[in-house]
């Protein structure tokens, strides 16, 4: 049985809205694209289609009922049923009339060509089509085997007040600056009978934004993820649109095994078919052609905070590792990923002058460019420090020439919103220095690098806010440092982090913690030797040679 929908009664007696009158985000699907998604959601004639129900939320001018009404019609004569035994097989909604009108005709046109009598055909296509909001329909309308179709593209902000207001209310999901699409996937989902089975083409960037984290949760907990389908560069519409497109098979039931796949411009109805085979076979081995890539993974990726995007075979692979690693950060090996200071006033708190206060208000500060060469090399970068070893604001009284200058830049401290918030304390950074930092050996990882590129501080520095920090109780860090210089590490963070222009990746603390890791006693001297070795010498290549021995790795696939 569905979870209810909790809609209040009064969203059904919203005031008459002019729907003619507004974007819908309407996206018409090629023939060829709707019967994969439908092969995939295993919508197929030699089931009774008869007897189960297929939803439909936004039908618009029939692209996919019209495929639908040919696998019934089929069915019906494989199984000698009149066609009447389908008028409950199809609910097909539309918010706009003309939509509903084209769709019925669609459905009519296409029974009366496959041989059934023009009444009973109009009959099942009036019984299958009708108007109304799927989002904000009761619950109990919606109950489904199968939900299949392309949901609207609009933002949530660019529907009227009083819809957007309903939709919020009706749907969890819908957070932020959400497309109305998030709706359409979670009322589909809480609709499906056990073992159904959502088939959706649509925009893929819930799978990694922030306003699809929720959706992602729900999946998580609740869903299987099947089949992903990435098809950025097909032609899956009938208008040229930039959607990022990518046919997703959800169902209703515990996670099991899950296909990963992605495309190029040469997909199409044949290259599809073959995909729809390959599937089929239940394959552990993955496949590349020149028109899609295609990997079998056993299972999908734990996290709702985001999941990564790669190649189908590289998701395999970071897929297995997540099932037999931990994560870096880790209470048993005391490993811990963090970010340096925030001052909110640089140009104030950090000086390459020894003499400007007292000298133990002066913290050695670890900069961007003292990490260049790959080796620590400190340009004498200072932290003006108004902090106590205990974690305390020094009394200014104690330290005459460090209260002298941040008075002189007092204004300036004063309208940090920090100070706003405690204008007692108007000379505070926006961090505190964590004195046990200082003394320990740490990895250092510049925020913004085209590749990674930890740096080991063996204790003197504090980190500054552009720069990343690893601590451990139970890692040589060498070793572990070996291990994050290797491309298996870096293919962990590349597979979520923000790429920006020229392809440079933020290696934040978020996505430094999405690494798997070994555990460090398991590691064999002589692998350790290596990582140590590779490490030093900032060989990417033999840390990666040597990363992959230590995860059981033949290769680790583009």
């Amino acid at each position: 049985m569905a979870t209810p929908l909790f809609i209040d009664t009064d969203l059904h007696n919203l005031p008459a809205l002019p729907v003619e009158a507004v974007e819908h985000g309407e996206v018409f699907t090629r023939r060829w694209v709707v019967d994969l998604a439908l092969d995939l959601l295993g919508y197929t004639v030699d089931k009774d289609l008869t007897e189960v129900r297929l939803v439909e939320p936004a039908c618009g001018a029939g692209a996919f009922l019209v495929a639908i009404a040919s696998r019934i019609s089929s069915s019906c004569r494989a199984h000698n049923r009149p066609i009447t035994d389908a008028l409950s097989a199809v609910r097909a909604l539309d918010l706009l009339h003309r939509n509903v009108l084209r769709s019925r005709a669609t459905v009519e046109a296409q029974l009366v060509a496959e041989g059934w009598p023009a009444e009973e055909s109009r009959k099942v296509a009036a019984a299958w089509v009708e108007q109304g909001d799927y989002l904000l329909q009761a619950d109990a309308d919606h109950r489904a085997d199968y939900v299949v179709g392309n949901p609207p593209y609009i933002r949530l902000e660019d529907v009227p007040d009083a819809r957007m207001t309903a939709y919020r209310q009706a749907c969890t999901t819908m957070g932020g600056r959400a497309d109305i699409y998030i709706g359409f996937y979670e009322v589909a989902l809480r609709s499906l009978a056990p073992g159904g089975r959502l088939g959706f083409i649509c925009a893929d960037r819930w799978m990694r934004n922030q306003y699809g984290r929720r959706l992602r949760q729900m999946v998580r907990s609740r869903f299987s993820m099947d089949v992903a389908l990435v098809m950025h560069d097909v032609d899956a519409f009938d208008d040229q649109v930039s959607a990022y497109p990518a046919i997703t098979i959800i169902s209703n039931q515990a996670q099991g095994r899950a296909v990963a796949a992605d495309t190029t411009r040469e997909f199409g109805s044949a290259q599809a078919r073959d995909f729809v085979s390959w599937c089929a076979q239940d394959s552990s081995q993955s496949i590349t052609t020149t028109a899609f890539q295609a990997a079998r993974m056993p299972n999908w990726f734990p996290d709702e905070d985001s999941w990564p995007a790669a190649s189908p075979a590289r998701l395999a692979v970071l897929e297995e590792l997540t099932e037999r690693f931990r994560l870096l950060e880790d209470d048993k090996t005391g490993t811990r990923v963090g970010i340096g200071i925030a001052t909110g006033a640089d140009k104030v708190f950090l000086t390459e002058d020894k003499g400007l206060v007292e000298s133990d208000r002066l913290l050695p500060m670890a900069m961007v460019r003292d990490t260049t060469s790959g080796a620590l090399h400190w340009h004498g970068t200072y932290l003006v420090n108004p902090w106590t070893a205990e974690g305390r604001l020094v009394d200014l009284a104690a330290y005459p020439r460090l209260a002298s200058y941040f008075e002189e830049h007092g204004t300036a401290l004063r309208k940090r919103y920090v100070a706003t918030k405690q204008p007692d304390r108007w000379y505070k950074t926006i961090d505190k220095v964590d004195r046990r930092l200082i003394g320990r050996p740490k990895l250092l990882l510049p925020d913004m690098k085209l590749t990674i590129h930890p740096v080991l501080d063996e204790g003197g520095l504090y980190p500054h806010h552009n720069l990343y920090f690893i601590v451990s109780a139970a890692w040589d860090m060498r070793v572990l440092g070996g291990l994050l210089l290797s491309k298996v590490a870096e293919a962990f963070v590349e597979a979520y982090a923000v790429k920006m222009r020229g392809g440079t990746i933020r290696f934040q603390a978020q996505y430094l913690r999405k690494i798997r890791v070994p555990d460090p006693q398991a590691i064999s001297e002589c692998d350790q030797v290596a990582l140590r070795e590779a490490f030093d010498n900032r060989d990417a290549q033999a840390a990666t040679e040597a990363a992959l021995r230590v995860y059981g790795l033949a290769e680790l696939p583009d």
